[in-house]
């Protein structure tokens, strides 16, 4: 997409893989309440009764809500609301609000009163359970309404929901068919109220912050659920680009050229949305990152953590292939519980395969390890691993060699040897210059070019300064990709970097010999429908005159076809 002097980005996390276009309805979250009669004027025991009713209510609506989320979405969501019944029949609850009544204070304003410190202890927390106090809010705000018998206002059909944050109960209340999207002002991505919107398809960004809350009713915006956006007041090309991936039908089965030349295209995976992946076409995983296993947490995951979501990424695409990354940390993505010395220019520095080798080589060879259990496993597709941020040839055999080892180890303990396809990133200049080396150690090559545009360019992609700098279709990089496709041996060539996601670039990047293009989901109907009206012959010769283009206007030039 392009950005316009009008529209604006604002930039959240991204929930859902899709993406929804509407006017902004704000849902009013918080429910007012009056101020306090004086306590003369409270009767404990009336209010007392009016919480166990309420209770009793609000326990008879988790129920059905339950029971309804069961079937639209699946029952391991549908046990959020079992969390949800403890929290309201919780006895330490239940006697802070006896307490609140005793002090004067009226059922609802008790309510309130006691849930208080158990949010704020949630909140105090780090990781997940932070977003715990979400659910109690949610409790609360559940038995406060019914005391109230205040119902929830109706949304515009074909609206934006913004919130100040999502409540599972909300989020199960909302119609797919109906709501276009939802964005909040906080919130994570494992939140109960993100997972149940992830479950319905709801395009959705969370965690958004205060410039959310500019935004007016009726303002028209773009939730791109994928990319962790909310562009507001698009331009035109925007909005159109968006309502083409939104409306595109995917396309189950995979595709080839008009000239019959197959080309695989997968997903780039950085969480759990294996089935959404596949939903949207994708013919397996190109680029499985497994940061998201490591991260966020206060101790690494375990082997059979890990194995098991290797195993269930191989289960969603039972005829597909599964490229799983290792641990690429380091430079902008440290690990909290690993901190490593500070490094002037951590881009430069330790990260990807060389901190693998290195001071984590441990997480690494447990990471090995689950990686040749979940190979050998027969229910799902092909597993292949691939190594990132490779420099040189040594570090590709060491990285070889200590998969042999971990291959060998779980064989002895009586795991069928199932050697997986193994690759290599192209993400550095030295990569593509013994390209033709490298391809001779291993099945595959998967260009990422992000980093590759970053490191040829020697542009740091955070910076704005040098901004101009980082086009991937610059000459330079275009040469770097075909340096890496000319290998001249059997291993293929992938692209997993933004670049492949870009229907405007398919017939350049299969005119430069690319046989496999993973990207963001949300791209993958429209670059398969691209794919089918390209012919080899002339995408080389597209090929050929961008390669001999003396800038990056030029490149641009010959694909707008002037």
């Amino acid at each position: 997409m392009t950005e316009s002097d009008e529209e604006r980005r604002l930039e959240g996390t991204g929930v859902t893989p899709a993406v929804g276009v509407g006017p902004v309805h704000w849902l009013a979250a918080d429910l007012e309440l009056p101020d306090p009669p004086d306590a003369d004027a409270v009767d404990p025991s009336t209010e007392r009764e009016r919480v166990a009713d309420a209770r009793e209510r609000a326990l008879e609506a988790l129920d059905r809500e339950r029971e309804a989320t069961a079937e639209r979405v699946g029952e391991s969501e549908a046990e959020i609301f079992d969390a949800h019944a403890a929290f309201l029949t919780d006895p330490q609850l239940e006697d802070g609000i006896d307490e609140a009544i005793d002090d004067g204070l009226p059922a609802a304003h008790a309510v309130r009163a006691a849930f208080e410190d158990p949010i704020a202890q949630f909140e105090a927390m780090e990781g997940s359970m932070a977003e715990r106090a979400d659910d109690l809010r949610d409790v609360r705000d559940r038995l406060v309404r019914t005391l109230l018998g205040r119902e929830s206002t109706g949304i515009p059909s074909g609206s934006v929901l913004l919130a100040e944050r999502l409540t599972p109960s909300d989020t199960t209340g909302l119609d797919p068919d109906a709501v276009a999207g939802v964005a909040t002002v906080t919130g994570g991505r494992t939140a109960h109220a993100a997972i149940l919107a992830r479950a319905l398809g709801l395009p959705a960004v969370v965690g958004v912050g205060e410039e959310l809350r500019e935004l007016e009713a009726g303002t028209r915006v773009v939730v791109d659920g994928e990319r962790g956006l909310v562009i507001v007041d698009p331009d035109p090309e925007t909005r159109a680009r968006a309502e083409r991936e939104r409306d595109l039908e995917p396309i189950a089965e995979p595709v080839e050229t008009a000239d019959d030349r197959p080309i695989e295209v997968a997903a780039n995976v950085g969480g759990d949305d294996f089935a959404a992946a596949a939903d949207r076409g994708a013919d397996g995983i190109g680029l499985f990152r497994t940061e998201f296993l490591f991260l966020d947490r206060e101790e690494p995951p375990t082997e059979d953590e890990q194995y098991e979501a290797y195993a269930d990424a191989l289960e969603a695409f039972p005829d597909g292939r599964v490229i799983v990354r290792t641990l690429d940390v380091g430079g902008d993505k440290p690990l909290p519980y690993r901190e490593g010395a500070p490094e002037r220019n951590p881009f430069l520095g330790a990260r990807g395969i060389r901190v693998a080798l290195g001071e984590l080589s441990d997480l690494f060879e447990t990471q090995l390890r689950a990686i040749c259990r979940a190979a050998a496993t027969e229910d799902g597709g092909d597993l292949a691993v691939m190594f990132p941020m490779i420099a040189t040839i040594e570090e590709l055999e060491e990285a070889l060699a200590r998969l042999e080892a971990a291959a060998s180890e779980v064989a002895e303990e009586g795991v069928d040897r199932e050697r997986p396809e193994v690759g290599v990133m192209i993400e550095t200049p030295s990569a593509a210059f013994v390209a033709d080396e490298l391809a001779a150690r291993v099945d595959f090559l998967s260009i990422g070019t992000n980093d590759l545009t970053q490191y040829v360019m020697a542009a740091d992609r955070e910076n704005e300064r040098v901004a101009n700098l980082q086009d991937p279709l610059h000459p330079a990089v275009l040469r770097a990709i075909d340096r890496t496709t000319s290998h001249g041996s059997d291993a293929w060539v992938g692209v997993c970097g933004e670049l492949a996601g870009d229907p405007a670039v398919t017939e350049l990047l299969i005119g430069l010999g690319v046989e496999e293009l993973s990207m963001s989901p949300i791209a993958i109907p429209a670059v398969k429908r691209r794919v089918r009206e390209i012919d080899s012959a002339e995408a080389r010769a597209l090929a050929d005159r961008a390669l001999e283009a003396e800038t990056r206007e030029d490149v641009r030039t010959l694909l707008d076809g002037e």
